[in-house]
């Protein structure tokens, strides 16, 4: 008799206690002990679990046809120009949108095109991204731990990548705790016209690592993208659809972007799916032509559903608007966090994405450890006090992004959550 097959997973709270949930309602998770505690850490949940709007969604659909993405489904199309309508409202540059399964195949996708339109191979990111973890997407992962290759405490090779890939410096500037930022000066400008200048296309995401959105920045990068023939691509996976406030991030600077990537949240947890949105300068430059990338459960009909369900409960409830609301508060609350515990060295966010970072091992050299990293530590106190947090996978981050239809009391339990959490650790600083 053969033995059982084990599941392998990869944590977001690194360590061998990881919390099995049971069911979820509201902001709030079920786990299998009986606590109920608060999701605080969950960009794919904005409008929480068990949104009535998803839920009947979701049942109508599960009695659809399975049509793939050589077929024409109404929905699909309608949920295409929903998107558009909704989230782009006034965004009169917009010309296409594809969906996907999940935002990794979306920014695979895209930069696989933007190497077909310009005949070059190499890519540009910034430092510290992650931008999923399948093809060119794996790539522009350049988190080490996130790299598609394996964190251990011993050496481990990364593993080999598919296309050279250029890291720009990232806007690291820290709101709360403030750092200086990295990008405030020119003297990176140069080499990253160069790379540019080689590339085929530069793709900036608002939250991965830490690093949240600048205007200045964006704009720069984006001017730099056309003098270079570079396309640029805004990844918007995290940030999209509320989470720091309005619909994208994108929009808080003067520049607009060639493709727009989606997922994580787009379906409000509904199912798996992703999507790119294509500029109308772009679809001018495919005509004549065929974006040959076909897929059989893309754009499935559940995940269409779910899609324009959340489009419609986001707008009509005013939700996208939400972390609008909150960061005033969000930015009280973490710059007391800060103060008060001298196990953190960096805070930064916007909205309801933040990211609270502690004194240890710095990021770029940190493979893994056999004992528990001090962030899972936090996490794992944390939790005892209502409130599931995630590391990321680093050994010194964790990142708070409860749903966006939390309340001032269910936010007031993650924040006595989160300084228990840090009491925990405060005097190994």
């Amino acid at each position: 008799m053969s033995a059982a097959a084990r599941l392998l997973s990869t944590s977001l709270t690194p360590g061998n206690d990881v919390p099995e949930v049971v069911g979820g309602q509201g902001v709030w998770f079920e786990l299998a002990s009986g606590q109920r505690v608060v999701d605080a850490s969950n960009t794919a949940a904005p409008l929480g679990h068990g949104h009535p709007a998803i839920v009947e969604a979701i049942r109508r659909a599960s009695t659809a046809p399975v049509v793939n993405e050589g077929w024409r489904w109404r929905e699909r199309e309608q949920a295409a120009e929903e998107l558009a309508a909704i989230a782009f409202a006034g965004e009169d540059w917009v010309g296409g949108v594809r969906f996907f399964v999940s935002a990794s195949e979306a920014n695979d996708a895209a930069l696989a095109l933007c190497q077909a339109l310009t005949g070059r191979a190499p890519v540009v990111t910034r430092e510290r991204a992650y931008h999923g973890g399948a093809g060119l997407s794996r790539d522009v992962t350049v988190q080490p731990q996130w790299h598609g290759g394996l964190s251990s405490p011993s050496e481990v090779a990364p593993a080999p990548r598919l296309a050279t890939v250029h890291e720009l410096p990232a806007p690291a500037g820290a709101r709360v705790t403030g750092q200086v930022d990295p990008t405030a000066g020119d003297e990176w400008l140069e080499e990253a016209r160069t790379a540019l200048g080689q590339s085929a296309a530069v793709i900036l995401d608002y939250s991965q690592g830490g690093i949240y959105h600048s205007p200045a920045y964006q704009d720069l990068v984006a001017a730099l993208a056309v003098e270079s023939g570079a396309y640029w691509i805004a990844d918007e996976t995290v940030t999209g659809f509320g989470r720091v406030g309005g619909w994208f991030q994108f929009q808080r600077g003067g520049t607009r972007p060639d493709l727009v990537t989606l997922g994580k949240c787009m379906s409000a947890g509904g199912a798996a799916a992703g999507a790119v949105v294509l500029s109308a300068r772009v679809l001018e430059r495919l005509a004549g032509s065929s974006w040959q990338s076909y897929s059989t459960y893309r754009a499935h009909p559940v995940a269409m559903a779910a899609i324009r369900a959340h489009l419609r409960a986001s707008s009509t409830e005013g939700i996208f608007l939400r972390a609008n609301d909150f960061d005033a508060l969000m930015l009280e609350r973490m710059s007391e966090v800060a103060r008060r515990h001298p196990s953190v060295a960096r805070v930064d966010g916007r909205g309801m994405h933040w990211t609270v970072e502690l004194h240890g091992p710095d990021w770029r050299t940190w493979r893994g450890q056999e004992s528990a990293p001090v962030a899972t530590q936090v996490a794992a106190r944390a939790l005892e006090a209502g409130a599931l947090l995630a590391t990321s996978g680093e050994q010194t981050s964790l990142f708070v992004a409860p749903p966006l239809v939390v309340s001032e009391a269910e936010l007031g339990v993650v924040f006595d959550a989160l300084h228990h959490g840090l009491e925990g650790v405060d005097e190994l600083s």
